[in-house]
């Protein structure tokens, strides 16, 4: 038996590591993501090999997560629930194709992970092993009641790894739990479980790491540009860059101005409602900017379609069907929106505000001579056909009324 576990090096991996190697006699491949965690990656293979791995994958994915996954979501506008970013649900369908081709290589025929059986990470990693390769079984140790029986708190992880000699620096719990990647850090757990908690209270300032408070931001403004190509930002300042650098240094940017906190409780796919507390700099800044390029470079009807499709892609991504054919097929017509939106947005950043100071396009629908509210000298709109298309328009108000008194007492 072959498993390929999603390894991080911390406590609870380095238990499940072990763990499931001796449950189930296996040979045990750990696999590490870097997509931004800014974790120390240094000494972690020798760590999983000494914790009881056969063998170690570590990669950087941060430029495909960029590429990938984070830019195609921002073309589509996605926020989850009006507030959320997405940015922990982008991440895992990444991690879970790459868990699915090492295994396919190495010819395992398990993977496992160590989400937790209440949250949406389960879920997100095994829709898509089941939709990239369905051969494959999965092991959620969290769901086993054996593993919960053995491991109900920290303490009893520590004292595992003090019998086993595994190395792990175990240190006392945070008052609640992150995860950080190259489009945000979340926080949840804890503290945070009262949806009272004012966790922007001073008192809370060590929490954030991405940013600083708007109180403690610059006092005065910064004026950034952003360029765009295909709904895709390809520069900012005047420098062109890569997605993965646009993500870095629009992350820095953000961060240094107090922009992207966002507190909210959410629901989660499997049917509680969770409160979570995020840092998306970054992201914030560039589906900001995005939105504002499409103003004058998308034709309204195609955009009120994709904005009436944005909660259903959001969700998809949310609930983890990265893979699906539904997201797949939204995500052409997201890309074949996106053909004319290109051009400049200027942003002015301050005290955790974006504002707009101008945008540009060479193919922008705007056109100052028809929208003026002096003489037209393109002769484009007659202001007198507004008279017919409101009469038209009214028509069917005109008819109800006749037969439903509005103002009429019910």
């Amino acid at each position: 038996m072959k498993i390929v576990l999603a390894y991080s090096g911390g406590l609870d991996t380095s238990v499940l590591l072990s763990w499931i190697k001796e449950k189930y006699h296996a040979e045990v491949i750990a696999f590490c993501a870097n997509i931004g965690q800014e974790e120390e990656l240094k000494g972690l293979e020798k760590k999983a090999l000494k914790t009881g791995a056969s063998k170690v994958y570590i990669e950087d994915l941060q430029e495909e997560f960029a590429r990938d996954f984070i830019f195609p979501m921002m073309q589509a506008g996605a926020v989850y629930e009006n507030q959320y970013f997405l940015g922990t649900s982008i991440a895992r369908p990444l991690i879970a194709k790459r868990m699915v081709e090492i295994a396919r290589a190495e010819k395992a025929d398990h993977i496992a992970h160590g989400a937790t059986g209440k949250g949406n990470d389960q879920v997100r990693f095994e829709l898509t092993a089941a939709a990239l390769a369905p051969e494959l079984q999965v092991i959620a140790p969290w769901r086993d009641a054996s593993f919960r029986a053995d491991f109900p708190g920290r303490a009893e992880m520590i004292q595992y790894c003090e019998e086993k000699k595994i190395p792990v620096q175990a240190t006392a719990k945070k008052p609640y739990s992150m995860d950080r990647n190259l489009l945000h850090i979340s926080y949840e757990a804890g503290i945070l479980e009262d949806p009272w908690l004012d966790a922007s209270a001073a008192e809370h300032k060590e929490m954030y790491t991405l940013s600083v408070s708007p109180e403690e931001a610059p006092d005065q403004p910064e004026y950034i540009t952003l360029e765009f190509d295909h709904g895709n930002c390809v520069g900012v300042n005047g420098k062109r860059l890569d997605p993965l650098r646009v993500m870095k240094v629009l992350n820095k940017l953000g961060g240094k101005h107090g922009i992207g906190r966002v507190d909210l409780v959410e629901n989660r796919y499997v049917g509680m409602k969770s409160r979570g507390v995020y840092e998306t700099p970054g992201g914030s800044i560039l589906h900001f900017a995005h939105r504002q390029m499409e103003s004058i470079t998308m034709d309204r009807e195609v955009m009120h379609l994709r904005d009436s499709l944005i909660p259903k892609y959001a969700e998809l991504v949310y609930y983890g069907y990265w893979f699906s054919p539904e997201r797949q097929a939204l995500q052409a017509l997201v890309t074949d929106s996106q053909k004319n939106i290109a051009g400049t947005v200027r942003l002015k950043l301050y005290k955790g505000n974006m504002i707009t100071a101008g945008r540009k396009s060479p193919v922008s629908l705007y056109n100052p001579n028809i929208a003026t509210m002096e003489a037209d000298p393109t002769k484009a709109y007659n202001q007198d056909d507004a008279t017919g298309f409101i009469r038209l328009n009214a028509l069917r108000l005109k008819v109800a009324a006749q037969v439903h008194d509005p103002l009429k007492k019910k």
